[in-house]
């Protein structure tokens, strides 16, 4: 019998990235606000009533209807507390960290971890957007980013 992840002579390989990724919302509109107005990301065009995409470096963030997303997955839509998943935002300095808390904090997120120094040398916070998605925003001083602000790791 095989076991679980044993590698067999037809093994495929997911390759190793995420292209976009979905938040439902409870208010499309309020959510857009949030990100487009608020912060300032530029709305995709290739957006249609009912979804928002915002172009990343390197990646996609959409918003969409979070009962909608729920029964497109098959799964309930309710559901409370923390999700197992965070998405982050790796700022070049303390004050950047200080100044997108400010930020979020004055378009109504909510600030779950005030900006500090932790344990492993960084610097970070964390908030929750309006429809509770869990974000960290932190300065690794061990990180360096390429000329776009693409997080580079060996």
């Amino acid at each position: 019998m095989q076991k679980p992840f044993e590698r067999t002579t037809k093994h495929y390989s997911m390759k190793p990235r995420i292209n976009l990724i979905t938040l439902g919302v409870n208010d499309l509109k309020q959510s857009v606000d949030f990100y487009e107005k608020g912060l300032g990301w530029k709305k995709s065009t290739a957006s249609q009533e009912g979804v928002a995409f915002f172009q990343l470096n390197g990646i996609v963030l959409s918003l969409f209807s979070r009962e909608e997303l729920a029964k497109d997955a098959h799964v309930p839509s309710e559901g409370q507390g923390f999700s197992g998943i965070t998405l982050a935002y790796n700022a070049k300095s303390e004050q950047e960290v200080d100044e997108v808390i400010a930020k979020v904090k004055s378009l109504g997120a909510t600030i779950t971890k005030t900006p500090q120094k932790v344990f492993w040398g960084g610097y970070s916070s964390y908030f929750k957007d309006l429809n509770g998605h869990l974000f960290e925003v932190a300065y690794n001083p061990f990180f360096e980013f390429d000329e776009r602000d693409i997080l580079k790791l060996e």
